[in-house]
């Protein structure tokens, strides 16, 4: 039988895959214009194209997060999942430093918290899918 732990990091790793599909969706469809307001004006590519992208990332991790069970590909998952949210972060801090509006996110103060989110998100990755751990445990 499954551990309470176990459980709660299958929630959560489903959890985090739905929000990761749910995001990749809106980059391809209603969302896609918001999101283009967090492509850092320095960045050397189209913002559209970025941001299509990056949304079919978001779906194929999404996607595996969902699918993937067994160790150690659920914790290589969860490592790479992290690496995601670590790559895009600038996109954030572009958004605050250019006073870009999308999201509801309109003040510097909105902007600036949701930098917090960021770090969260990481950790999430990181524990739903035991990518922090050293044993090949499922």
């Amino acid at each position: 039988m499954a551990s309470t732990s176990s459980v709660l990091r299958g929630i959560g790793q489903v959890a985090l895959g739905a929000a990761l599909l749910t995001a990749g969706i809106g980059h391809l469809t209603k969302a896609r214009k918001e999101f283009q307001a967090q492509v850092p004006t320095w960045f050397p590519a189209d913002p559209d194209t970025v941001v299509v992208g990056s949304g079919i990332v978001e779906i194929s991790l999404g996607t595996a997060l969902v699918a993937t069970w067994k160790q150690p590909a659920r914790r290589r998952l969860g490592a790479l999942v992290a690496a995601f949210f670590v790559a895009v972060f600038p996109g954030n801090i572009a958004q605050l430093v250019e006073r870009r509006d999308a999201f509801g996110l309109d003040t510097d103060r909105k902007r600036a918290l949701r930098l917090l989110g960021q770090p969260v998100l990481v950790a999430w990755a990181l524990a739903s899918t035991r990518a922090r751990s050293v044993q090949d445990k499922g």
